[in-house]
């Protein structure tokens, strides 16, 4: 990994997406944009080399505009990373606890720390990221107002760290995907694979059922299907799916062809390396 290389994410630096995207890849440099279309946009446009893009959290589940931009986005999923959500209460420097009236953050992270605003009994403000947040609070120069941010954010924007991990739930933890404008060429070697794929089943009875079929009975493992209306319409169902396994290993490969019998369209996303927070996080067998 060179230091030219430029990671596109959305937000601002020092948001869990720069964080995931650091992590990642070392010495690159992080590119923020505003939106998750502006993010796509520069890959596709060659602004930039690839993209972190969150699409799963343990408590927020997916996140609803990736997964409805990604399919007609025209860029390939090359891989994923998984980061534990620290969040942090921050305020401008000298700011104590007991000073604290109002909290600012996204609403996501707001619905993430119940407990540490019922304790204090603040005010919330609803912004569009953790981190923009915490650059408004350093803005403000306000003692009574703090942020719930990364603690990234608070070395960026100069704020003090007034608590760490005010999460409800510590097993708080999303899952980014890595874009680039290529798909991987990964060889059906053994190692473990994810495959994303979307498909729309045909508009008849129990074709959900029968196209899903193929991979049970040729024992692939379906670790994600998450469904979604599309233009308009209520009989237009896409589906996102991920496997664990290549396209050419035997089993998907007949698990696919089942699959395209039952279904309008079949379209590959991605095929990955599995990321080892996958097997270090199963739950044991029951």
């Amino acid at each position: 990994m060179t230091a030219q290389q430029r990671i596109a994410f959305q937000g601002m630096h020092g948001a869990y997406s720069d964080q995931a995207a650091r992590r990642a890849f070392p010495g690159a440099t992080t590119v923020p944009c505003r939106t998750f279309e502006g993010a796509f946009g520069a890959l596709r446009d060659g602004d930039v080399d690839l993209a972190v893009i969150p699409i799963d959290n343990t408590l927020a589940g997916r996140v609803a505009d990736v997964h409805h931009i990604l399919p007609d986005s025209g860029v390939h999923i090359i891989g994923e990373t998984f980061l534990r959500i620290n969040h942090a209460l921050v305020a401008v420097p000298g700011a104590k606890i007991s000073d604290i009236k109002e909290i600012r953050s996204h609403v996501h992270a707001l619905g993430q720390c119940r407990k540490i605003r019922q304790e204090l009994g603040v005010n919330t403000v609803v912004g569009p990221d953790t981190a923009g947040c915490a650059k408004e609070v350093a803005d403000l120069g306000d003692k009574s107002i703090a942020a719930i941010a990364p603690v990234l954010a608070a070395e960026i924007y100069g704020l003090d760290v007034l608590r760490t991990e005010v999460e409800d739930a510590a097993h708080n933890t999303t899952r980014f995907i890595i874009l680039a404008r290529e798909p991987l060429d990964i060889a059906n070697d053994g190692t473990p694979v994810v495959t994303s794929f979307v498909f729309r089943v045909r508009n008849v009875a129990a074709a959900l059922y029968k196209a899903l079929g193929g991979f049970a009975t040729n024992g692939i493992n379906m670790t994600k299907l998450e469904s979604y209306m599309v233009e308009g319409h209520f009989t237009a169902t896409q589906f996102f799916a991920e496997v664990e396994a290549h396209p050419e290993q035997l089993g998907l490969r007949h698990a696919l062809e089942e699959l395209q019998f039952f279904s309008h369209e079949v379209r590959i996303l991605g095929v990955y390396p599995s990321h080892s927070f996958r097997r270090e996080n199963d739950l044991p067998a029951e």
